[in-house]
């Protein structure tokens, strides 16, 4: 036996070991890229069955950042309730409108509350925790045709979407919203409980439409005075139309920048 040929043997073993590490590495799955979902609950501190609903909105986001989805929970609190012996001081006309239009799109017979919806596309009862999962880690792995992106800039946000495949004039939306909130109810049906709320939305707006395929501006952020500053978020998401789908969303929090 030649001298050479345990060398050439060894050298053999290596060559085959490196060739195979290429293949696992090329044919290795690639893992799906998660992508933000918006998740909206339409709530009130008049209705008994919403404060289940209020504490698994205030959890998602926590609770699934470990599968690599980011949440951007919506407490959204309409004001239908307040004729029914408690008025909500986070409520508006303008969360029913909102909730309204889900109504007519998704041909539902009513609004109602707790009611979740993510990404405008799916519909259930806010405090069904099975179901909400498994309706964001759905909504998380499809394909998000909107890249929002939010930079601080003078006292203001840049924003840019770029949106090839979305519809020209799909809405591009702005919401603050405020963690860590609570309220001593003192009648209606959650008569003398104290409700915790998470991702309350202060503020909900469009400021402006998709054209050729993009959208860029700098918004001002007005902050009011009994907001409290270091649980504050901002988030802009794209909807394709009243009760549409949501193609896109970014978050950030506040409190570095207003500083």
């Amino acid at each position: 036996m030649s001298r050479w040929m345990p060398i050439v043997f060894i050298g053999c073993i290596i060559l085959l070991g490196a060739a195979f590490l290429r293949s696992s590495v090329t044919n290795a799955p690639i893992a799906a890229e998660r992508r933000p979902v918006v998740v909206e609950l339409f709530t009130s501190e008049g209705c008994s069955s919403c404060p289940p609903a209020d504490a698994l909105l205030g959890h998602l986001r926590q609770d699934l950042a470990a599968q690599q989805i980011e949440v951007i929970p919506l407490g959204l609190h309409v004001d239908y309730w307040n004729s029914l012996g408690w008025k909500d001081r986070f409520s508006s006309a303008a969360f029913t409108h909102r909730q309204e239009d889900y109504t007519k799109t998704m041909k539902l017979d009513g609004p109602y509350t707790p009611q979740m919806v993510v990404n405008g596309q799916v519909e259930f009862v806010g405090n069904d925790a099975s179901r909400a999962r498994d309706s964001i880690s759905r909504a998380a792995n499809q394909l998000q045709p909107a890249q929002v992106k939010i930079s601080p800039v003078a006292n203001a946000f840049s924003v840019q979407v770029k949106s090839p495949s979305v519809a020209e004039g799909a809405s591009v939306l702005m919401a603050v919203t405020e963690d860590n909130l609570s309220t001593r109810i003192g009648a209606g049906e959650n008569n003398g409980r104290t409700l915790r709320h998470a991702a309350v939305v202060r503020t909900l707006q469009e400021i402006g439409k998709i054209h050729a395929g993009s959208f860029e501006a700098t918004v001002p952020l007005n902050v009011k005075n009994d907001w409290k500053r270091n649980d504050l978020r901002m988030i802009v998401f794209v909807q394709e139309g009243p009760g549409g789908k949501i193609a896109g969303a970014a978050s950030v929090a506040l409190p570095d920048q207003l500083r």
